[in-house]
């Protein structure tokens, strides 16, 4: 894995590049948020993994998450957050980070969370070709929408969704699997995130928010809130207007 942690803390950076040395990670650093856009700039196919403190000269983690994005819509981002700053860590989330983890942390669950989301976002590099149909292709077949686990490529009647991100397309992957079934918050965290979130709901709402936003671009809404209990996938009477 390549990795860029981009943190102004030399201290943090150095006590993780022993944790990194351990796990074999090619891992670059930036401690300010010019240097890091410039870093990623250089080379955007290139990086696996960005771990992003919000707290940086120059250019805060907040603009260097945008511009970031402006760039890549799919490299995963761990934003590294303040205890207290429970409104960055939804801004954060809605602006396009995949995950995030509280200061101060302990390496080992930063090493945890980073395996967890390049596992999930990890794309084979050869395509599926040569196939006859529908339930060959597509992992997820539903009455209006197709998902390919392989490709990472999700339809929604018969037209792209674009630009979704490595946690987007696994919680829009876990809610079409299975239909007009409701999923509560805390499933959800449980299914897509691979661990506990002690019980931070708004990651989850934070992320729909994202997702819905994308779909409407191609169709109907066909994630559905149910009040009171969660969040379900459900396109059988949907229509194209």
């Amino acid at each position: 894995m390549k990795l860029l942690m981009v943190e102004d803390n030399k201290s943090v950076s150095e006590m993780m590049s022993m944790f990194f040395k351990k796990e074999q990670w090619d891992v670059e650093y930036a401690y300010d948020g010019e240097e890091a856009v410039e870093k990623f700039k250089q080379a955007p196919d290139s990086w696996d993994m960005i771990t992003l403190d919000l707290n940086l000269p120059k250019k805060d983690g907040m603009q260097v998450n945008a511009e970031i994005r402006a760039i890549s819509k799919t490299v995963p981002i761990i934003i590294l957050t303040a205890r207290d700053s429970e409104s960055d860590q939804v801004l954060g989330l809605e602006m396009g980070a995949d995950d995030y983890v509280v200061k101060p942390f302990s390496p080992i669950t930063l090493i945890a969370r980073i395996k967890a989301l390049h596992r999930r976002a990890e794309i084979p590099s050869v395509k599926v070709a040569n196939v006859l149909n529908d339930t060959e292709v597509y992992d997820v077949v539903t009455d209006h929408f197709k998902l390919n686990t392989k490709t990472r490529e999700a339809f929604l009647f018969d037209k792209q969704i674009n630009d979704l991100t490595p946690k987007e397309f696994d919680l829009l992957k876990t809610l079409a699997q299975k239909p007009r079934q409701v999923f509560s918050r805390e499933q959800l965290l449980q299914l897509v995130w691979d661990y506990e979130y002690y019980g931070d709901e708004r990651t989850v709402d934070a992320h729909i928010k994202k997702l819905r936003q994308k779909l409407e671009k191609v169709g109907p809404q066909v994630i559905q809130t149910v009040w009171g209990v969660g969040y379900k996938f459900d396109d059988s009477e949907v229509k194209l207007k």
